[in-house]
């Protein structure tokens, strides 16, 4: 299922040198480490109450001290991520632990962040359930509100204008809300264009 067209493929096809399947793999390799890495400095803007450069909002003598180098294992592969430091040694992050070395299953766990939830609080119990992950809702919001953009160049892309087949499907799960349970139902439209490929709709 693709997210970009044709044209946008070759373009992206183009812009990365992707010539053979471990082309590929690399350049999805390094899109996960980006997106890892704006959850850690997301993170650590929640733990100091304050992100880069906003020393208006600076209400701790702790500040920033540079990055460690940690190589982790992901379905992707192999990579090396910037863990963000604090002078005071207070930052624990939650997403990749430390001494975690293993993410295989994040990348579901990153996508699950905007896709099941509809507040902040939906979204931490979803972490919590999964991977025994404790967040706060303020450091859930400061991952989504970083992600929001890619999430956001992802919705508005162009579609084609013709989808000669559209699935519509929907998957039912349990939720408490406001201290009562109800059904709630989470959708996926794909359509399946002219030339027989698929795409997410939405």
């Amino acid at each position: 299922m693709g997210l970009m067209d044709r044209k946008q493929l070759r373009e992206f096809i183009k812009e990365n040198n992707i010539k053979s399947a471990t082309d590929i793999q690399n350049t999805l390799k390094e899109m996960f480490k980006d997106v890892m890495q704006e959850m850690l400095e997301a993170e650590l803007d929640d733990t100091l109450g304050y992100a880069k450069n906003d020393t208006n909002s600076k209400e701790t003598e702790n500040r920033r001290n540079g990055h460690s180098k940690k190589t982790l294992r992901s379905e992707y592969g192999e990579m090396e991520l910037d863990i963000p430091r604090d002078r005071e040694g207070e930052f624990d992050p939650v997403i990749v632990k430390k001494h975690q070395k293993n993410v295989a299953g994040i990348e579901e766990q990153i996508i699950a962040l905007y896709a099941k939830g509809m507040s902040a609080r939906d979204i931490q119990d979803h972490l919590n359930q999964l991977y025994g992950v404790e967040v706060s809702p303020t450091v859930v919001s400061n991952i989504t509100n970083r992600l929001m953009p890619l999430i956001k160049e992802w919705q508005g892309r162009p579609l084609q204008s013709v989808y000669a087949i559209a699935f519509l499907d929907a998957i039912h799960y349990k939720v408490r809300q406001e201290g009562h349970i109800v059904n709630k139902a989470a959708y996926m439209c794909v359509g399946v264009d002219l030339d027989g490929n698929k795409d997410v709709l939405g």
